[in-house]
This record gives C-alpha cells, sequence and structure tokens, in this order.
C-alpha cells in the first residue's frame, strides 16, 4: 500500500511518476524500497488516468454500499435453496471477471 500511497504522493506534487522517484519517496518515508515492485507498479500506472481514476474511485464506495445489503439479504435466503448454493459454489470458483479486475485496480486510487 506504501507504493499507491508513494505514487498518489508524487502525483500531487506533479512529479514524474518513475522508478527514482518513487524509491526516493519511499526511503524518505523510513521504507526500504523492494526494486521488482516499484518497477511494477511503475509499469502498470503508465496505463492509467490517474486523476480519473481518483474520480471514479471517490463514487465507487459509495454507489456500492445501498447494494451491499440487499445482496446480502439475497444471498441469506439463496443458502436456504440447497440448488442455489451449488450454483453460487461454481460461480465463485470461476474467479473474478475482467471487470471486477479493472474495477479493484481503480478502487485503489
Amino acid at each position: 500500500m506504501e507504493y499507491i500511497y508513494g505514487a498518489l504522493l508524487l502525483h500531487y506534487a506533479k512529479q514524474e511518476i518513475n522508478e527514482e522517484n518513487l524509491a526516493k519517496v519511499l526511503q524518505a518515508a523510513g521504507i526500504s524500497p523492494d526494486e521488482v515492485r516499484i518497477k511494477t507498479l511503475v509499469a502498470a500506472l503508465k496505463e492509467v488516468n490517474i486523476e480519473e481514476a481518483i474520480k471514479s474511485a471517490a463514487f465507487a464506495p459509495v454507489a456500492a454500499a445501498p447494494v451491499a445489503a440487499p445482496a446480502a439479504a439475497a444471498s441469506t435466503a439463496a443458502a436456504a435453496q440447497a440448488p442455489a448454493a451449488e450454483k453460487k459454489e461454481e460461480e465463485e470458483k470461476k474467479g473474478p471477471s475482467e471487470e471486477e479486475i479493472a474495477g479493484s485496480l481503480a478502487s485503489l486510487f
């Protein structure tokens, strides 16, 4: 998480998010930087518009909160039905969709 925070700090300071700058920020915070993690994050952020990610992430938790309660009630009702529970187990084994993965990346910002 500290790597993401470092990248956001660089973005806020209008500095280029590169390996050298991110390593300096982490070192200044007293963290021993991992070069592999830094390279991975910098490479991943090259394709991301951070401003747009921040704007969309700011609204995502608010929109998801009201949906969570009905979803929990629906899953409780589904658990009472054996066939529905088996389908749910099969869906969980499939893993997250591409949209969910993209959404989780956006929530990091």
